[in-house]
This record gives C-alpha cells, structure tokens and sequence, in this order.
C-alpha cells in the first residue's frame, strides 16, 4: 500500500528541478501504488508570514504522514525549515531517511557534489531519567539546544546506556544516493523499510 510522504527539501532544489525529480517521478509509473507513495509535502507557501504560522504550515502538511524523505542538496543540511521538519517528524514518529539529489542534473544540465548530510548536524540527549529527549543542532563548533521545538516525553527508554547521551540522528536514519542507489526503482523500497 503507497504512504504519504512529507518530502522536506531547500527550495532551491525546486528552482534547479532536482527535488521535482525525485517528487514526481511516480508520473512515470503505473500508479501511486507501483511508486509506493503519495506527495505530502508543501511547495513553501509564503516567506512572509511568521515563524509560528510556518510551523502550523509545516505540522499540517506533515499531518497524516507516515515517511518524511528529506531531498538533500548543497545547502539542505542548514536551513532553518528543515531541520524544523526532521524534528517534528521525529516526534510524530515518522520514518525518516536521506536522498542525495545532487547527482541529479539539474535545470543547467549539471551535476553537483553531494551536499552535507542534515542528519550529523542534528542530536538528542536522552533525559537521564529515560524519559525525554532534548534537541540539539551543530554550529559550526559545538552542540547548542534547538530552540524551534521542545523535545518530548515517552514511556521510557529500556536501553539504560543511552541515557544521558548526545546521538546525532545520523545514527538511526539512512542516507541514499538518487543514482547510485537506483531510486527510481528503489524509492518504494526506501518508503517501506
């Protein structure tokens, strides 16, 4: 059965065409059913309202997701957005995973060198407790606390080792690359592992 995929990208990537590659390519196929999924993810609205009316923005396009596929170009890894987008996703429990889209020619007919992985620049802390997580973000220099979303409460984390703990999230999520790793062929795979 196809999922609903937030597709978090910098916009730029749209402007270059490589995003909409990734984002379209069911187009060619059968159905959302042989693609795997169905685009949820919002062509950024408007840069002109504030900060808490992109977040309502950003949660209501994430809202009925399962999968947020995060289209990684040259400067996906640091803007403001998207890292808001990977933590809300996290915290909605959403599967999360990479694409390198910058093998993608873009609308110049060229390719670029994959971009930074957003997943190293971001962290949690797991509470000593086991309870709760708190988000961090990489400066350039050091971790600093993310401040565009608090971290959140759960059961309790069995594991006691990773308590009290920095992960960077590229621990747990995936990274592919659109031409190396097949994702034509292989996206419905990516969704669903």
């Amino acid at each position: 059965m196809a999922k609903r995929v937030f597709f978090s990208f910098h916009y730029q990537d749209v402007i270059d065409f490589r995003a909409n590659v990734v984002r379209n390519h069911w187009i060619t196929k059968d159905d959302h059913e042989e693609a795997g999924y169905f685009d949820a993810s919002l062509w950024e609205a408007s840069k002109k309202t504030g900060d808490e009316s992109l977040k309502r923005l950003i949660n209501g396009g994430l809202d009925e997701t399962t999968v947020t596929s995060v289209l990684i170009g040259s400067q996906t890894y640091a803007r403001r957005w998207v890292r808001y987008e990977i933590f809300k996703s996290l915290s909605r429990g959403n599967r999360l995973f990479g694409v390198h889209i910058n093998c993608i020619p873009g609308k110049d007919r060229q390719t670029k060198l994959a971009g930074p992985n957003p997943f190293e620049y971001l962290a949690v802390r797991f509470a000593q407790d086991g309870k709760s997580v708190e988000l961090f973000e990489w400066d350039g220099q050091k971790w600093i606390a993310y401040t565009d979303l608090r971290g959140w409460s759960f059961p309790e984390a069995k594991d006691q080792s990773v308590r009290g703990q920095v992960y960077q999230l590229k621990k747990w999520y995936s990274v592919y690359d659109w031409n190396t790793n097949s994702g034509y062929d292989n996206f419905p795979t990516w969704v669903g592992e």
